[in-house]
């Protein structure tokens, strides 16, 4: 028998998805991943456990030293108090160590290199962002990414007809 709450269960222990960012894999080969923390406020918080967030279009600036997600939506749900206006595309700020904060500073600016969110996640009751450094794809390697997953398709196709 659990002894913790339904509550504790559903946020604490293993990381629990809140949203992914399945176009960043397509668009950048990733080089390195960092989990961040996030500044969010209450109604924000509220929304992701309702998974009411969209990621795909979110990229990461730096600007004077601290680290911005932009253009990650959280839509407010209908019950939100009415003393808060929230904003849907609030830029939120990201948590990292300076230290961190400074390599990727000089990695970014080296050309082709971005930072772009890959998921969102509760890790001990708290949301975490976790941000890659990569490198935009060229056109050719969208295709051979493409005819690599087709290619998987049809082998798992064939080894299912196989068994049957």
């Amino acid at each position: 028998m659990s002894t913790k709450s339904s509550k504790e269960s559903s946020t604490k222990g293993v990381d629990s998805r809140i949203a992914e960012n399945r176009k960043a894999l397509f668009n950048y080969a990733i080089e390195e991943r960092f989990e961040a923390g996030m500044v969010l406020e209450g109604w924000e918080v509220k929304a992701l456990r309702e998974g009411k967030v969209q990621l795909t279009d979110g990229y990461v600036v730096i600007r004077e030293g601290e680290m911005f997600l932009i253009g990650c939506q959280i839509n407010p749900l209908h019950t939100a108090s009415s003393h808060v206006s929230p904003d849907s595309v609030r830029t939120k700020k990201l948590l990292l160590h300076k230290e961190q904060i400074r390599r990727l500073v000089g990695k970014v600016e080296q050309k082709g290199y971005a930072l772009v969110p890959l998921n969102l996640h509760w890790k001990t009751g708290k949301v975490k962002c976790e941000i890659a450094l990569g490198r935009g794809k060229a056109e050719h390697d969208k295709r051979d990414t493409i005819k690599d997953r087709e290619g998987k398709r049809e082998v798992e196709r064939a080894m299912k007809s196989r068994s049957r």
